[in-house]
This record gives structure tokens, C-alpha cells and sequence, in this order.
């Protein structure tokens, strides 16, 4: 416990220099940007009818808050409110707390990619120990083949392919938006229905996306833990089929583990091309309208919030790996 608790604290002294890193980086880079948010609202409002006064004026009260001094004066003030988690306000919400902002889209993007990780992941290690184990007959050339061709395939060439089918050929699916207007927000049925049903499309999507990566990976690890000495001695000593065939599966996904923490770390920041596509509200959709609009803030609490996500995954892969793989806690004792 000494040493998983001195590894722990290692990593979140590396883990926090890490996000200063990313987040001056990301403050200069995304302030580096040409354009200029507040003259390109003030043309905005200007091509809506407004006269050119009353436009800058509008501007200057929507934009009153933006920081002002040189770059290494709202530098200091960027950092000052990291240790508060202030990072400060979106242009292109009206003034609110990029953290409320950022919230508030997270929820639309976690869930149904969390959904879709975890049951490509399910799917594709079952299906990659069949692979792996049936790798000279019939089946076992259909799953590595359909694993290698959606592997190849795009997250967003997939989802435009769902949505021409499901939601636009045979249309049985929603393949717009996150759930339908007409039902009220709240714990009930029809809302509850609608949301699950928006959801069917974009789950599918990742599924199928991270299916044939799963699929490939585990009949590899599968196949490189069929040769180990203890599977070998387990089959002479006459053990059942199914207790070997449970060897081969807990041993061959250990590894798997720390690529599913890795992944669940990434999914906050992979979804633009699905959410674009889907009209999700979410991050990836946040993030180009950040881009687009020129949103300091919003982009710089994006990349951190992205940032953060990924180091935190790495942290708890290290330690899950420890947890469920005991040559690592021998390792350390031993090292202790």
C-alpha cells in the first residue's frame, strides 16, 4: 500500500505540472489565432440591420468582460483562476462561466460515448478470443476480417453511413439532435424513450468504430498467451476445456485494460466528426463553435478539460493494473 501510494502521489505531482504545461500552451496557441472575435460580432450585428453605433456599443456591453492588458498580464490572471477552476467566460454563451458551458455539454458527450467504448470493448474481446481460438476455421477468418475492415473504416464515414441508412433510406431513427422538442425534459417515459432513442445511432457509431480495434487486439494478445508454458502444462494435466479457455481469456486482456482506460480518457475529445454529424450538443460540437467564434476561453477549457481527462486515465490504468494483475503487486513488494 506504501508503494501505491507513493506511485499515486508520483503521479499527481507529474500530473498537475503536466496540465500547467498543456494549459500555457494551449493559452498562447489559441490566442495566436487570426481574427477577431469582437469586430466579427460587430460586422455580424451590422449585417442583422444594426447601425454601426449601436452594434459597437451592443459589442462592447456583450463583451465587457473579456480581459484586457497585455498577454502576459491576462496570462497571469488565466492562471490565477486555474486554482479557483475559473476559467473564465464564453463569448458565445452570453457571458457564462465556461465551466457551467463545459458542464453542461460533457453530459451529452460521456454518456453515449461512454456506452459505446464499453460495449465495443465487451463485444470485441468475446469476439476476439472466438477469433483468436477458432483462427483456422470458417469463423475465425470472418471475425478478423470484419474486425480489420471496420478498424479501417472512420468514426464519421461510419456515422454518415448509419445516418443515410437508419435515418434517411429506411427511416426507423432520429438522426438529428440529442431528443425530440415535443416531450418535457424530466424523469419520464416519453422523454426518457426519446433520448435512448436519439442515442441509437451515435452509440452505434463508436461501437462500430472501436469494435474492429478490440477485435484485432485481443486475438493478438489471445494468440501470445496460447503459447505461455502455463496453458501447455494446464492442457496435460487434463484440465476441462472451459477452465483453460478462462486462463487464456483473464490473462490475454490485462493488457486491454489500460488501452479501455486510455479510451474512456480520450473520450471527451473524440467526438467532433460524430456530434457534427448527429447534431449533438455536446463537446466536439462545442469546440468547433469555439473555433469558429473565436472563443478564448471556451477553446482553452475545452483543451484543458480534454487535457485533464487523459491524464486522469492514465492514472488510473497505472493503478488498475496493479490492482488486478498480481506479478505487479509482487513487482512492487518485492521493490519495497
Amino acid at each position: 500500500m506504501v508503494v501505491i501510494a507513493r506511485r499515486l502521489a508520483g503521479h499527481l505531482a507529474r500530473g498537475v505540472v503536466m496540465i500547467l504545461v498543456v494549459a500555457t500552451i494551449s493559452f498562447f496557441i489559441v490566442r495566436s489565432i487570426p481574427g477577431d472575435p469582437i469586430a466579427a460580432h460587430t460586422q455580424k450585428l451590422i449585417e442583422q440591420g444594426m447601425a454601426p453605433e449601436a452594434a459597437e456599443q451592443a459589442t462592447r456591453v456583450l463583451y465587457g468582460f473579456q480581459a484586457t492588458g497585455s498577454l502576459w498580464e491576462q496570462y497571469g490572471d488565466y492562471v490565477a483562476g486555474l486554482l479557483t477552476f475559473d476559467l473564465g467566460q464564453s463569448v458565445t454563451h452570453a457571458g457564462a462561466p465556461v465551466t457551467e458551458v463545459l458542464g453542461e455539454a460533457a453530459k451529452w458527450t460521456v454518456l453515449p460515448v461512454l456506452a459505446g467504448t464499453l460495449l465495443s470493448f465487451l463485444v470485441g474481446i468475446i469476439l476476439g478470443v472466438y477469433a483468436a481460438v477458432k483462427r483456422s476455421g470458417k469463423l475465425g477468418d470472418v471475425l478478423a476480417v470484419s474486425g480489420s475492415l471496420l478498424h479501417g473504416v472512420p468514426q464519421y464515414v461510419l456515422g454518415l453511413l448509419l445516418s443515410a441508412i437508419f435515418a434517411t433510406l429506411i427511416p426507423i431513427l432520429p438522426g438529428d439532435g440529442p431528443v425530440d422538442i415535443l416531450y418535457e425534459p424530466g424523469f419520464n417515459a416519453g422523454y426518457i424513450g426519446s433520448l435512448a432513442e436519439h442515442a441509437v445511432l451515435p452509440v452505434a457509431t463508436y461501437t462500430l468504430a472501436a469494435y474492429g480495434g478490440w477485435v484485432l487486439a485481443m486475438k493478438s494478445s489471445v494468440v501470445t498467451v496460447l503459447g505461455d508454458d502455463f496453458i501447455l502444462a494446464a492442457e496435460l494435466r487434463g484440465m476441462k476445456r472451459s477452465i483453460v479457455f478462462r486462463y487464456i481469456a483473464r490473462n490475454a486482456i490485462l493488457p486491454l485494460f489500460t488501452i479501455l482506460a486510455l479510451s474512456l480518457g480520450l473520450l471527451l475529445g473524440g467526438a467532433v466528426f460524430i456530434e457534427r454529424i448527429f447534431n449533438y450538443p455536446g463537446l466536439g460540437l462545442l469546440l468547433i463553435e469555439s473555433i469558429t467564434m473565436r472563443d478564448y476561453a471556451l477553446m482553452g477549457g475545452a483543451f484543458l478539460l480534454i487535457t485533464v481527462s487523459i491524464i486522469v486515465a492514465n492514472i488510473l490504468a497505472d493503478l488498475f493494473y496493479s490492482v488486478i494483475d498480481p506479478r505487479v503487486r509482487s513487482g512492487e513488494e518485492v521493490s519495497a
